[in-house]
């Protein structure tokens, strides 16, 4: 009988660099949406509802009726009671600025882990220094200590880097393309993870504004009802209630506000980090055609 051949094992690829988890964040942002829900909610009813917040002498009865909603009548004593007074939009607006504060403190805490240890000009400039020696171990050992997205770029760039060297079958040419394609995948895969989030943080801009109007709006109609119920105009009851009205306008611009700024902070900073990637990946590429 023939005898049976071992079954070989099958020869594992070349190793490629893995993306690993270089920039930490909040992956579903649908969740910060809930949770701040929940806490504007709660706040709404049980802070800026509280009866500590409202006259309560014009209330018929001895003891004031507290309900779900708050107080059941009496005026506004001072601004927490005038912000509950805004309506059903408030928490809704307050769920939008929670969530803007959220999502800004996680961006900086993600952006934080992208950039790495150290300084980042002060990493390219060491790179380069490592490349102008054709020192790829200095090189890559930088990137061990600095860490972040800007480093896992130059890391996977230099692993590509040692392939092409030994490499003599492609030609000059078509080592530098593929070194150019390996620099372009790494910075790919990076960029997804440093803009995460922040397109629901560019949403919040419009949205805040438009939500606040919208309880302006609701806020004016309710109060111009009351007077023509009334019957005589009331020169302190509309006053009232355009102030409260405008506590809903009041919270749509804050939240819009400190969206644009979050915003177009962190969008520079991602622009830093991505001249920081384009340059270095520009000098890996310059260096090996120039030295091959």
């Amino acid at each position: 009988m023939e005898a049976t051949k071992p079954i070989q094992p099958k020869a594992k690829p070349a190793a490629k660099q893995t993306n690993k988890k270089n920039v930490k964040g909040i992956k579903n942002a649908a969740w910060v949406l809930v949770i701040c829900f929940i806490i504007a909610v709660c706040l709404f009813l049980f802070v800026f509802g509280a009866p500590s917040h409202f006259h309560l002498e014009d209330l018929e009865g001895a003891a004031p009726k507290w309900t779900m909603w708050g107080v059941d009548g009496g005026h506004p004593k001072d601004l927490v009671g005038t912000i509950f007074k805004g309506g059903i939009i408030v928490p809704v607006l307050q769920t939008l600025f929670l969530t803007v504060i959220v999502l800004s403190v996680e961006r900086w805490i993600a952006l934080s882990s992208a950039k790495g240890k150290g300084s980042i000009a002060k990493f390219v400039g060491d790179v380069k220094a490592c490349l102008a020696k054709n020192d790829i171990a200095g090189a890559q050992a930088l990137c061990k200590t600095q860490k972040g997205s800007v480093a896992a770029v130059v890391a996977a760039a230099l692993v590509r880097y040692e392939e092409m060297d030994k490499n003599t079958v492609l030609t000059k040419e078509q080592k530098v393309a593929t070194l150019q394609k390996e620099v372009e995948e790494a910075t790919a895969l990076e960029m997804p993870a440093l803009q995460q989030n922040l397109p629901i943080v560019a949403t919040m801009t419009t949205l805040g504004t438009l939500v606040g109007l919208l309880g302006t709006v609701i806020g004016m109609i309710k109060s111009f009802q009351a007077l023509s119920a009334s019957g005589a105009p009331d020169s302190t009851e509309l006053s009232t209630g355009i102030s409260e009205a405008l506590i809903n306008t009041a919270f749509g611009i804050a939240t819009g506000a400190f969206a644009v700024i979050s915003y177009n902070y962190y969008t520079n900073k991602i622009d830093n980090l991505t001249y920081a990637i384009d340059e270095i990946g520009f000098s890996i590429v310059q260096t090996f055609a120039a030295t091959h």
